[in-house]
């Protein structure tokens, strides 16, 4: 059934040829007030309307579709619909729209990344699409990253539960392990404590000890040791690995207190003086003086700079210079964590904060992951700076506690 026309034009158009000049001046005053507001209409409105002729070319297109597709206002008039749109297929789309509402989902990469909901329906619904379609793009982008994050939260809580019983699995033998590596390391002790011995006592027998014996018993017990520490290391990393593990799957919430951060920066340097000294490190301090305080959880932001200072350390292995930083800025505070290390190649950069994956041969993966995740429950965000060759830089923004007002102009008397 035919869609009611409204009933101006329906009595307009029944009697158009009895119309004197003056009537038909009334009636194109009055479609010219009625076109005025359907422009103002579609033009308040956040999706996209455009309006593509038989053709596939854009006849009409509203205030909206020039931020989506970043088109000028007086040059996407007339161009093709594939031009503006190139993930779209026209005809199939002309084709397969009738006299119903037809849905499509599209991305566009200009002016920015988009995903875009599409609806297409026949002009003239009694005909399809001869006439040509209107189109309506509706910015899916948030929506479909709000989807995404709800499915990989889901998936993440379901791994959380699984990982936090497969890693406590885990540490109870580990420490079993490590227990009777002590024992042996005692039994180890009193073997060497006994190949000593045994010289000195076939001095006083008459046929001496082979020494030729001696000394293999005591390469053999060097060589238990030998393993037995490279054992212990093993051990000593994989619970390394575990308690950062559940560290990072059973998060605590930060308890937020104002602090500041230059004194975290010299407290954590503090603790690691001797490792940067042992490694012949350069500490450079470039901190600003009446930093304001920032509303932060102390134990937290300090666990933040001791990984990312001790991935600074790990990335010079011939020396280099550590420089740490504090600031200010519009949007807060900041520390930022410098070294003259290898770099990070730019095809690693997106996958440096993903857990388990890591540039260093017996890293575990997680301590940026962890970085992150406190950085992102203190409403602060991460900066990465990286060049091959020359180093890498991190920089951590952080809020204030107290924000600044936002002055309002008093309203002006004539």
């Amino acid at each position: 059934m035919a869609a009611r026309k409204s009933s101006f034009l329906d009595k307009v158009l029944g009697r158009i040829d009895r119309l004197d000049a003056g009537g038909l001046q009334t009636v194109v005053q009055r479609l010219a007030r009625e076109r005025a507001f359907l422009e103002t209409l579609f033009n308040t409105i956040e999706d996209g309307v455009l309006v593509v002729d038989a053709k596939g070319r854009v006849a009409w297109f509203n205030h909206a579709v020039t931020q989506l597709l970043g088109l000028q206002p007086d040059d996407a008039e007339g161009q093709p619909i594939a031009r503006l749109l190139p993930g779209l297929d026209w005809e199939q789309l002309a084709a397969a729209t009738g006299r119903a509402v037809s849905r499509h989902e599209i991305e566009v990469h200009y002016p920015c990344p988009r995903f875009l909901r599409l609806y297409a329906a026949p002009l003239d619904g009694e005909a399809d699409g001869a006439s040509g379609l209107a189109l309506i793009l509706h910015d899916a982008t948030e929506a479909r990253q709000k989807t995404f994050e709800a499915i990989e939260s889901e998936r993440i809580q379901a791994l959380t539960l699984l990982a936090a019983s497969v890693a406590h699995e885990i540490g109870n033998p580990l420490n079993a392990l490590h227990i009777h590596l002590q024992l042996m390391e005692r039994e180890l002790k009193k073997l060497r404590a006994s190949a000593i011995s045994a010289p000195v006592r076939a001095v006083k027998k008459t046929k001496p000890r082979s020494t030729s014996a001696s000394s293999g018993a005591d390469d053999s017990v060097s060589r238990l040791e030998n393993y037995l520490a490279v054992a212990k290391g093993e051990i000593t990393r994989l619970d390394y690995i575990v308690s950062q593990f559940l560290q990072a799957i059973r998060p605590t919430r930060p308890q937020l207190k104002n602090g500041s951060l230059n004194d975290l920066v010299h407290e954590t340097l503090a603790l690691l003086r001797p490792e940067l000294a042992n490694r012949g490190l350069v500490v450079t301090e470039q901190f600003a003086r009446q930093l304001p305080a920032a509303f932060i959880d102390a134990a937290q932001i300090k666990q933040v700079l001791l990984n990312l200072i001790k991935n600074a350390m790990q990335a010079m292995t011939k020396g280099g210079t550590l420089t740490l930083a504090t600031g200010e800025g519009p949007q807060g505070v900041w520390i930022s964590v410098d070294d003259t290390g290898g770099g990070i190649p730019q095809e690693q950069l997106s996958r440096i904060f993903e857990p388990f994956y890591t540039t260093k041969e017996k890293g575990s993966g997680l301590g940026l992951m962890i970085v992150q995740r406190i950085v992102r429950e203190h409403g602060g965000r991460i900066e990465l700076e990286s060049r091959v060759g020359e180093g890498t830089r991190f920089r951590i923004w952080l809020p204030l506690h107290e924000r600044k007002p936002l002055l309002i102009a008093a309203p002006h008397h004539d």
